[in-house]
C-alpha cells in the first residue's frame, strides 16, 4: 500500500455485479444513441439526395417515371390551352397572383407546411426526437420551395403540365423517402404551390395575348391611317382635277364651242361622282374590301387568307403582306367591295371557324379552304359584286424556284397536288 493513501474497502460479490451491470447499461446506451445518430445521419444523406435526383430528369432505368420536357410535345398532346382562373385581364391575373402569394408565405411561417411525426425520440429523449424533426421538416420543405420556385421561374407560356408533374415528383420522393418518420409536404400546402403556377401560367397566356392584341391593334391603326391618307390625298386630287375641268367648261362655252363643252360636262360629272364615292369612304370607316389571297410556297395548297382593307387600291395590302416574313408573293383570288366590309369578314371569319388554321389565336386569318369554298361563302351572303375572282394561284416565283430545289423538299407539284418526297439518306 502507498503512503498517504486512503485504504480501498472491498467490494462485496453483489455490489461488484451491481456495478459491472450498471456500466454495462450505460455502454449500451451509448453504443444504442450512437447508433441512431448515425442511421438518421444517414437518413437525412439519403434525403438530400433523392431530393436532389427529384430536381433532375431520370434516366429510363429510373424507377421513377420518367418526365418529358419536351414543350412542343406536351403542348401537342394537351391540345389548347385553357385558363384554369379566367381573369378579365394581366392586371387581375397579377393581383390575384400577389394575394396567393401572400397565403404560401403566412402558411409557411405557420410551420403548417411540413407534417412529420410527434413521437420520434432520439437518445430516448422525446424533445430532442422533435427539435430533430422539426430540423429536417425545415430542410425538406427548403429543397421543396427551392423545387416550386425553379418552376414557377421556368415556366413558360401555356406549359404547366411538365412544371406540375416535377413538383408531383419532388412531393413523392420527400413522402416516400421519409415514411419511416412520417415525414410529408402538407398536402393544402402543396395545393397552394400547385395553384400558383396554374396562376403563373395564366398570367404569362394573359400578357402573351395582350401583346398580340396590342401589336395587331397598331396594325390595324397603321392601316387606317394610310388608308384615310390615301383618300385625303385622292380628295385632293380630285379637287384639283375638277376646277381645271370647271375653267376649261366655261372657256369652252365662252368660246361657243357646244361640242367640247359636253365632253367636259361628262367628264366633270364623272368626277363628281367620284368626290362622292370618296367622301363616302372617309365618312364610312366600314367601307372597304374583302380580299381572298394564298402563298402555296408559304403554306401548300388548300390555305387562304382572308382580310379586309379600306386603300383606294386593295392591291397594296397584298403588296405589303408579300413583303413580310413569307419566301414568295402572294396571289390573289377574290376581291370584293362592300359598304360594311368589317361584317362581312367577321361573317366569313365565323363561317369558317372550324376551319382555322391557328386554334390558338382567333386573330389570325387564315383557314384550310379553296378559293372556290370562300367564293360561294360570299356568294350566298351577298350575291354577285365580285371585281375580280380567280381559282388557280399563279405562283409564278414558286414555280420558278421548286424546279432548282434539291429533291425531296418541294411540297406542292405545279397542279396543286403533294409532290412526291424522295428518300435522301
Amino acid at each position: 500500500m502507498t503512503a498517504g493513501a486512503a485504504p480501498s474497502t472491498p467490494l462485496t460479490r453483489r455490489e461488484a455485479r451491481a456495478r459491472a451491470g450498471s456500466e454495462g447499461e450505460q455502454s449500451a446506451v451509448r453504443d444504442d444513441g450512437a447508433d441512431e445518430r448515425e442511421r438518421l445521419r444517414a437518413r437525412v444523406a439519403a434525403l438530400e439526395a433523392a431530393l436532389s435526383e427529384a430536381s433532375v430528369p431520370p434516366t429510363t432505368s429510373s424507377p421513377i417515371a420518367a418526365i418529358d420536357l419536351r414543350d412542343e410535345r406536351v403542348l401537342q398532346d394537351i391540345g389548347i390551352y385553357r385558363y384554369h382562373h379566367p381573369l378579365e385581364n394581366a392586371v387581375a391575373y397579377r393581383d390575384r397572383l400577389k394575394d396567393l402569394q401572400s397565403r404560401i408565405s403566412e402558411t409557411a411561417r405557420s410551420g403548417n407546411a411540413a407534417l412529420s411525426a410527434d413521437m420520434f425520440t432520439m437518445d430516448g429523449s422525446l424533445a430532442k426526437g422533435r427539435k430533430m424533426m422539426a430540423d429536417l421538416g425545415k430542410l425538406m420543405l427548403r429543397a421543396y420551395n427551392a423545387e416550386a420556385d425553379n418552376c414557377v421561374r421556368s415556366l413558360r407560356s401555356g406549359n404547366i403540365v411538365t412544371a406540375k408533374k416535377r413538383l408531383e415528383r419532388a412531393v413523392e420522393a420527400i413522402q416516400r423517402l421519409g415514411g419511416m418518420m412520417e415525414l410529408r409536404i402538407n398536402p393544402d400546402f402543396h395545393a397552394l404551390r400547385l395553384e400558383e403556377l396554374q396562376l403563373t401560367a395564366d398570367y404569362q397566356m394573359k400578357v402573351q395575348e395582350e401583346r398580340e392584341a396590342a401589336r395587331e391593334e397598331r396594325e390595324r391603326l397603321r392601316e387606317q391611317a394610310r388608308a384615310e391618307k390615301e383618300l385625303r390625298e385622292e380628295r385632293e386630287r380630285l379637287d384639283k382635277e375638277r376646277s381645271h375641268y370647271v375653267n376649261a367648261l366655261e372657256a369652252m362655252r365662252l368660246a361657243g364651242n357646244s361640242a367640247g363643252a359636253d365632253d367636259l360636262s361628262r367628264r366633270l360629272a364623272q368626277i363628281d361622282e367620284a368626290i362622292a364615292q370618296n367622301d363616302y369612304r372617309i365618312a364610312n370607316i366600314r367601307a372597304g374590301y374583302v380580299y381572298v389571297i394564298s402563298n402555296i410556297g408559304a403554306f401548300g395548297p388548300g390555305v387562304v387568307k382572308v382580310g379586309l382593307t379600306r386603300r383606294l387600291e386593295p392591291r397594296e395590302r397584298v403588296q405589303e403582306l408579300s413583303s413580310a416574313s413569307v419566301p414568295f408573293p402572294y396571289d390573289t383570288h377574290a376581291i370584293f367591295f362592300s359598304d360594311d366590309a368589317v361584317s362581312l369578314e367577321t361573317e366569313l371569319h365565323h363561317a369558317l371557324a372550324h376551319r382555322r388554321v391557328n386554334l390558338a389565336n382567333d386573330r389570325k386569318e387564315f383557314f384550310f379552304a379553296t378559293p372556290a369554298e370562300v367564293r360561294e361563302l360570299l356568294q350566298d351572303r351577298v350575291g354577285g359584286g365580285l371585281l375580280e375572282f380567280s381559282e388557280n394561284p399563279e405562283a409564278l416565283q414558286y414555280y420558278q424556284s421548286v424546279s432548282g430545289w434539291p429533291e425531296g423538299q418541294g411540297a406542292v407539284g405545279p397542279n396543286g397536288s403533294p409532290r412526291v418526297q424522295h428518300d435522301l439518306r
